[in-house]
């Protein structure tokens, strides 16, 4: 069931994306942390955590933060002086992020991602892995742009959508856009008195895409534009987005205790939005072949074992979609392999715990996981 209200969807969320721009993390005037807010947002993060929720953080501040650790003026930087200032300023952020979430033991681990990461199955995989690992074992992943090798052309260029990216990514239930507003409005509101609140949106169409306005504090490289841009790719990737004001201290008790928000309803979950897209939306690669007993038990939502694969085709890599093929060769389902071809040939047929002594290093014990597997309706 569609969560009604941000409440409700917070409850309901098991994994939670955060997205906090600078303007609320650092203090305009001196280019420091904001200490109290901060401390503020760690009580929130402690509350969800308790509550039994993975929680990441995709926090901005690099650039503002350096740019004050080098002495430069941060809004009139060359690339590569954003780039030093990004480097800098990561040291800053994550210290601040380790210091203010320690105080409820909760450790904390830096991730910098680029567009290759999100964009390119391998990487993809690799960072989807990483977090994953890290949520499994307690810690809360900060994750921004990594400015410090990005160029101008081949960047996300605002943490909006690197944090619906990322949503997608580890297919979260929910994320939260920290903002100086507090939701989408009809017009401007700072301009137009008649703008009025919108307070749940289903669909991304044109009339709402309309509704965006331009950035406004010094810091934001990002206005209602990305905002409504990152609902498109969280929405489409099953998880549901809140746009609320983050200006107070504890923001997310604030949105439990009913403050105003817009919440963009995802129509499906995310595992349901990732399996039609793996099983609608790519061609794939290669094909593994398997046998009686692993047809029966794809069928019942398992995974694929490399003891039940016959044979494997064509020039797949790790990531890839591939078919997956009967004893007679009909194509009955589509999924994500976790080997390249030439690994899956090399563990065909033997048990899971046999893998690294055959490949010389331990891999997944699935050629396939149930997640990342669609079976075809012909194939029953």
């Amino acid at each position: 069931m569609v969560a009604l209200t941000a409440a409700a969807a917070i409850e309901s969320a098991k994994t939670i994306i955060i997205k906090i721009g600078s303007s609320l993390l650092v203090e305009e005037s001196s280019n420091r942390v904001n200490a109290d807010w901060i401390a503020g947002m760690a009580r929130d993060i402690a509350m969800l955590r308790r509550d039994g929720k993975h929680v990441v953080v995709v926090s901005s501040g690099a650039i503002a933060l350096g740019s004050r650790e080098l002495g430069i003026d941060g809004r009139t930087l060359a690339l590569e002086e954003k780039q030093a200032a990004a480097a800098t300023g990561q040291v800053v952020l994550a210290h601040a992020w380790r210091e203010a979430l320690a105080g409820h033991d909760i450790g904390v681990a830096q991730i910098l991602l680029s567009p290759e990461d999100t964009e390119t199955r391998r990487r993809h995989l690799n960072a989807r892995a990483t977090m994953t690992a890290l949520l499994d074992l307690g810690a809360v992943p900060v994750v921004n742009e990594n400015d410090t090798v990005a160029t101008a052309e081949i960047r996300f260029g605002d943490n909006d959508r690197l944090a619906a990216r990322v949503a997608a990514m580890i297919s979260a239930d929910l994320l939260l856009l920290l903002s100086d507003i507090d939701g989408l409005y009809s017009g401007n509101p700072r301009q137009d008195d008649s703008a009025r609140h919108v307070a749940h949106v289903d669909t991304m169409s044109d009339e709402i895409m309309a509704m965006a306005g331009n950035a406004h504090a010094a810091y934001a490289s990002g206005g209602m534009v990305t905002k409504l841009e990152a609902a498109r790719i969280a929405m489409h990737a099953g998880c549901g987005m809140v746009i609320c004001s983050g200006q107070r201290q504890r923001p997310v008790t604030a949105l439990v205790e009913g403050a105003r928000n817009t919440l963009f309803r995802a129509e499906h979950s995310p595992l349901t939005a990732r399996k039609r897209w793996i099983g609608g939306s790519l061609t794939p690669r290669g094909s593994l072949r398997v046998d009686a007993g692993a047809l029966r038990a794809l069928r019942k939502g398992r995974s694929l074992l490399p003891a039940g694969v016959t044979a494997a085709g064509g020039t797949f890599d790790r990531g890839d979609l591939i078919a997956i093929e009967d004893a007679t060769g009909q194509v009955i389902g589509h999924g994500l392999s976790a080997y390249s071809v030439e690994d899956a040939r090399i563990i065909l047929g033997h048990k899971s715990s046999e893998i690294e002594s055959l490949l010389g290093y331990r891999g997944r014990d699935e050629v396939i996981h149930a997640d990342n597997l669609v079976m075809l309706e012909q194939g029953g």
